[in-house]
């Protein structure tokens, strides 16, 4: 039995019956059987494990169609079997059907019952594109999306009400969430010149293209493990995306300035903070957890950056001696991550509508409490990588109307090839 497709399959019953996320489930069986497997092996289970997550729904509308047994009597083996066998066969045009099929029956043969495996192969074998092709063809466009891009219902519902979105515009964005992410890095201009970042990326043969909106963020292809690239251990980069990294930029930080970052780990925006105030200043970034403060702290010695202090902090809760402390504020709030969605697939499937009420009551709470912290004149910077009206436009109305001495810019970046979808406001104290 092939191994490598059999490790994809226990991370897969992993992610359903213990709602693991895949990027974790996905590390720790590779980091149990790294002795064992290639790195065309780890290429593989990630790209089967990554894949089926990216599109369960549409594997799921595949297999009712073929299968003679209603979805809730498949156990969650079998299912996720069958669910691999057809991206294999939809999306992997390297790998012949006959091998997608032949690999799947020998894993229903270990891991079903009897009968399971000729279940595999009567199913596996009826697909073809043609069961993708007639998705396009569904009459109503909600159920059109939702089936070609694998995207709830739920969430094209509530893209659809906010006014600035049409059901092409929904159509698009739910497209991007099912393309795969670039990686993008953020040079560290306090260690190392654009000169010579470019070089030394070319001496290690990493191409790389540099993004025309912000000359300090690149789009860098064909890396494995980033992390122990010696020019990221040496604080040369740091792995962010665009979009995340435009809400740091948008406090437009200043040397010598007081900034409260007050929902930051893991750092990424903290740091990117510190390095626009090219180290100077002081910058308090706080989280719900200490091993999450722990984790700005070593992204801050890796980067060679001093000036910021962690605390232990509740955002939402009220601390009298920050009071108008601080000249400038990021907020970027716990969020959906509706933006994010094809860098965490599994956002699609853990999330709930009701998640949407009880985030937003949240979001809502941090931005009224720490508005309370920022001097007058003071910048307040309120973002998210969700593109949902309620978590972000909306909570900022409710905001303006119960604070008026606050004027407001707004930007949403919608998810596109090149980045994610992000969300942005930046209010200013009178």
């Amino acid at each position: 039995m092939d191994k490598v497709r059999e490790l994809a399959l226990k991370v897969l019953y992993k992610i359903d019956k213990e709602e693991a996320y895949s990027n974790i489930a996905l590390n720790e069986i590779i980091n149990a059987n790294r002795e064992k497997l290639t790195p065309k092996d780890i290429g593989l289970i990630s790209e089967i494990i990554y894949g089926v997550t990216t599109w369960k729904l549409t594997l799921d509308v595949i297999i009712i169609k073929h299968s003679k047994i209603k979805m809730k009597k498949i156990s969650t083996w079998v299912l996720n079997i069958l669910r691999m066998g057809i991206y294999q066969i939809l999306f992997l045009d390297k790998i012949p059907q006959s091998a997608a099929v032949n690999e799947s029956v020998n894993l229903a043969k270990r891991y079903g019952h009897k009968s399971s495996a000729n279940f595999v192969n009567a199913v596996l074998r009826k697909v073809s594109m043609v069961d993708y092709a007639e998705l396009f063809k569904i009459e109503n466009p909600i159920e059109r999306i939702s089936k070609t891009t694998s995207m709830p219902v739920w969430i094209i519902e509530e893209l659809l009400k906010d006014k600035d979105y049409n059901i092409n515009n929904v159509r698009k964005i739910c497209g991007n969430l099912v393309q795969r992410p670039n990686i993008t890095i953020r040079r560290n201009n306090l260690k190392i010149n654009k000169e010579e970042f470019e070089k030394q990326l070319k001496e290690r043969n990493i191409n790389f293209t540099e993004i025309e909106e912000n000359k300090e963020f690149y789009i860098v292809e064909k890396i494995k493990n980033i992390e122990n690239l010696d020019m990221f251990q040496k604080g040369y980069f740091t792995v962010q995306d665009l979009s995340a990294g435009m809400s740091a930029y948008m406090l437009e930080p200043k040397e010598n300035e007081y900034i409260l970052d007050a929902c930051s780990a893991p750092g990424g925006k903290t740091t990117y903070i510190a390095e626009l105030m090219n180290n100077k200043g002081k910058i308090l970034a706080w989280d719900l957890y200490e091993a999450r403060t722990n984790l700005i702290k070593e992204n801050a010695q890796r980067l060679g950056i001093n000036i910021i202090n962690t605390e232990t902090n509740d955002a939402t809760k009220y601390k009298a001696e920050y009071n108008e402390k601080f000249d400038k504020i990021l907020l970027d709030v716990p969020c959906m991550g509706i933006g994010v969605i094809k860098r965490k697939p599994d956002i699609k499937w853990h999330r709930k509508p009701e998640d949407l009420k009880v985030i937003s009551k949240v979001q809502y709470e941090i931005l009224e409490n720490c508005s309370k912290y920022v001097k007058k004149g003071g910048t307040i910077i309120y973002s998210t990588c969700s593109i949902l009206e309620k978590e972000n436009h909306g909570i900022i109305q409710k905001f303006l109307e119960k604070n008026p001495i606050y004027t407001t810019t707004e930007i949403k970046i919608e998810p596109t090839e090149k980045q994610d979808g992000f969300y942005i406001a930046k209010l200013i104290k009178k």
